[in-house]
């Protein structure tokens, strides 16, 4: 049976939330494998809407069961806040939180927004949730892992190193004068360690066992392929791999095991903080865009950036991820413009560049090469069937595909769960997608 990786095409909220959720039906387990709570998925269901940002949104099928990876770093109250706002969907013996993911620590917060100040206009726009500096001292190895919260005086002494020479930092590279106090923090995340431990459980065997036993396990990241830390728009990037690459070193799962991988694409593009941004809509058109896309962050409220769907990116995405399938969303969002733009390159001082550069100069000063597509000027919002699409409609989504070289599997025609178009096809699983 497939073990299928799900991942964002473009800079993040794709709609990744909603994908999985819907995929979740076809599968046994769902394994989050990257990221913190910075990145919100959001899924509706039945007009009832729900934002997740630590547990997968497969938590919302109550047969399923879902992993929090090691590559994921966990703010232990973010994750009591989520279970709190899940108690009626029963989570308990359906949630496992891997006691290799690392810790975020009061310090880390700090740290970020101190860095986001001093670098001013050239801030990279961070949720300054201390996600990039708890990766920071995972790489460092000096992190506080999930696991060390069994070992009581173990996790005291760490944290007290830690806040001293942070404390340090903090003065001495920020002029901060706060001092953080070592004892409130290990008491707090002792108290929180009481309702987060009976979820701990060592992940990457469960998620070994149940390959082995022939279960379905779908993969997912946050954020998007454009934000990746090797791959992505550095260093307006996130701190942590969100390619497919990462299913494997965020879960311990061998890429032997991995069947197939599909991809996010928004009909359009959109970003969030700074960073270079080629296809970026502005003025009314872009805010057009965005309102009818109600694009402003699940997590931080942030209003997104938009602009045309950007085929130098989906091509570069789907070949780092080795994409099998594109998945689209929000298709809706265009039905209302007479034309729709399609960048197909870059020119830069002369030259046509159809591969992604990575160079933030070089993308800074691009010119996108554009082709024009009609726009088909009738309502595909809530459309469930590949028939009754538009033939613009159908002819733009084919253009798609056939830029980013991939195929085609489904479509999202709005933000519900039932909102979703199977294209005709095999996939090549022992399943439909949906329906």
């Amino acid at each position: 049976m497939p073990n299928i990786v799900v991942v964002g095409s473009q800079w993040g909220d794709e709609g990744k939330g909603k994908i999985v959720d819907l995929l979740t039906e076809r599968f046994d387990v769902v394994a989050r494998c990257q990221g913190g709570h910075n990145a919100g998925h959001t899924v509706i269901i039945g007009g009832e809407k729900f934002v997740l940002h630590l547990i997968p949104s497969g938590i919302l099928r109550p047969d399923k069961i879902c992993v929090i990876g090691n590559g994921v770093v966990v703010d232990p109250f973010a994750l009591i806040s989520e279970l709190d706002s899940l108690e009626r969907f029963d989570v308990e013996g359906r949630l496992y939180v891997g006691d290799r993911c690392h810790l975020i620590m009061p310090y880390h917060t700090a740290l970020e927004a101190a860095e986001e100040e001093r670098l001013g206009e050239r801030r990279i726009g961070t949720t300054s949730r201390g996600i990039g500096p708890c990766y920071e001292d995972k790489a460092a190895r000096r992190g506080i892992r999930v696991g060390d919260l069994r070992h009581h005086g173990r996790f005291a002494e760490a944290v007290r190193a830690n806040v001293s020479f942070k404390n340090r930092v903090l003065a001495g590279a920020f002029g901060v004068g706060s001092i953080l106090d070592p004892e409130p923090v290990i008491d707090s995340y002792l108290r929180a360690a009481e309702v987060v431990l009976p979820y701990v459980a060592d992940t990457a065997g469960f998620l070994h066992r149940a390959v082995r036993q022939g279960k379905n396990v779908l993969f997912e990241g946050a954020q998007g392929t454009l934000l990746d830390v090797d791959f992505g728009t550095y260093p307006f990037v996130t701190s942590s791999n969100a390619t497919a690459g990462g299913a494997c070193t965020g879960t311990g799962v061998g890429p032997s095991a991995i069947d197939g991988v599909i991809g996010i694409s928004k009909a359009y593009t959109t970003r969030v903080g700074g960073g270079p941004f080629p296809t970026e809509l502005e003025g009314e058109l872009g805010e057009r865009v965005r309102s009818r896309g109600a694009e402003f962050g699940a997590s931080t409220g942030r209003p997104r950036r938009c602009g045309w769907f950007d085929a130098v990116v989906g091509r570069y995405s789907s070949r780092i991820n080795g994409t099998d399938f594109l998945v689209v969303t929000k298709l809706d969002v265009l039905d209302d413009l007479e034309e729709i733009r399609v960048c197909t390159g870059y020119r830069y001082d002369g030259d046509l560049l159809e591969d992604f550069p990575s160079s933030i100069e070089v993308l800074e000063r691009v010119e996108p090469v554009y082709e024009v597509h009609p726009g088909w000027m009738t309502p595909t919002s809530g459309i469930r069937a590949y028939a009754e699409l538009p033939d613009k409609a159908k002819r733009y989504l084919r253009r798609l595909a056939e830029l980013v070289e991939t195929d085609l599997c489904l479509i999202s025609t709005g933000p519900d769960r039932e909102e979703t178009v199977q294209v005709p096809g095999d996939f090549g699983f022992p399943f439909q997608l949906v329906g």
